[in-house]
């Protein structure tokens, strides 16, 4: 059984030395690594990742009102049916993450945000999976659509705040990285309020 770190905050070891990596597949979307690693043990072992785009991408929480939040229902092929979510995208180039949230707010929902404040950067399976989303709260939001490049339009769902326990039992609301970002957003209205989301 390994040590137990019983600190707060535990303590930063040695990363593991690259000793080479090649890339094995490539897609439109996806790159494929297989790396080798030195452990500060000695031990060497080889892994495979799939490696993300540089700048990542954005998961917004777009508060309509005080308590009203946007979600949007679309289409989703790792599991072939309609998904309820956050907005989301990925940054493009050029842009920082307020940039690409707010463009993504227009595509997705046909709003735009004056006050878009970063919540927490969060990955995904980060063992294989090398990607970032920034999670992020809109608030001030005003009418603005731009053109997006989904296939469909999306169908755009608003849910009450106050109402979350009853959104976590909706079959379709399945992505890990909304539902964290729900209450990340939920507490940092109540730390700015000293109170409840307001009804």
């Amino acid at each position: 059984m390994g040590d137990i770190d019983r600190s707060s905050r535990p303590g930063m070891r040695d990363k593991p030395e690259i000793l080479g990596s090649k890339m094995i597949a490539r897609s439109q979307l996806f790159r494929i690594e297989r790396v080798g690693l030195r452990f500060p043990n000695g031990a060497e072992v080889e892994y495979e990742r799939l490696l993300g785009t540089a700048p990542g991408a954005v998961l917004i929480v777009p508060m309509l009102d005080a308590s009203t939040v946007l979600l949007v229902r679309e289409y989703a092929a790792g599991t072939h049916r309609y998904e309820l979510g956050c907005p989301k995208g990925r940054v493009e180039s050029g842009e920082n993450i307020i940039e690409a949230a707010n463009r993504e707010l227009m595509e997705e929902i046909g709003f735009g945000a004056r006050s878009i404040r970063p919540l927490r950067r969060m990955t995904i399976a980060p063992g294989y999976l090398g990607h970032t989303t920034n999670a992020l709260l809109a608030e001030d939001l005003y009418e603005q659509r731009l053109p997006g490049d989904e296939p469909e339009e999306i169908e755009v769902v608003a849910w009450d705040m106050n109402r979350l326990d009853l959104l976590l039992v909706q079959d379709d609301l399945t992505e890990a990285r909304s539902i964290a970002a729900l209450f990340l957003a939920r507490e940092r209205m109540r730390h700015a309020t000293g109170r409840e989301v307001r009804e």
